[in-house]
């Protein structure tokens, strides 16, 4: 009883920084590959998101809006991960692998779900090329630092043994 209090403990004290480092960096670095291979529109996509197709005649504060949005989905994708590390443990003990595997799964949400989903109602058909690279950048770029993040910051309050 005293251990599951003292990780409970442990897991609300880190969540913060592991949650705000895993999904600021994934988001920075998601953010600038997407603005150097689509340009400096992106924002106003993922704005278009959320306010459709006028959004692309939208000024700073549109462009903002899409920046902001941006970061809270990678937040909400480092917030999913970390909640899903504190009951299934080998999240946080196998950041490699799991990473690669979380990073396919948000680029599949987000292509098969929250795009046909949004105000642009994007869909296929897609390029396998297209999809291939999806796949691989979001493993990377997203997955793999949130998956560290998860597991440097588990790491950094488990008691010495």
């Amino acid at each position: 009883m005293i251990e599951v209090s003292a990780r409970k403990s442990s897991g609300s004290r880190i969540a913060l920084p592991a949650i705000a480092v895993g999904g600021l960096v994934a988001g920075t670095l998601d953010l600038s590959q997407a603005l150097i291979l689509f340009g400096a529109k992106i924002p106003l996509a993922i704005a278009g998101g959320l306010l459709g197709p006028q959004a692309f005649s939208g000024g700073a504060a549109i462009y903002i809006l899409g920046v902001l949005l941006h970061f809270f989905i990678a937040l909400s994708a480092a917030a999913i991960y970390f909640g899903a590390s504190r009951n299934w443990r080998f999240l946080a003990e196998y950041p490699l692998i799991c990473g690669l595997f979380f990073g396919m799964a948000v680029e599949l949400v987000m292509s098969l779900i929250v795009l046909p989903l949004s105000a642009l109602h994007a869909t296929g058909p897609y390029q396998y090329r297209e999809l291939v690279l999806g796949l691989l950048v979001h493993m990377v770029i997203v997955g793999l630092p949130i998956s560290f993040s998860t597991w440097w910051f588990t790491k950094k309050a488990a008691p010495s043994r």
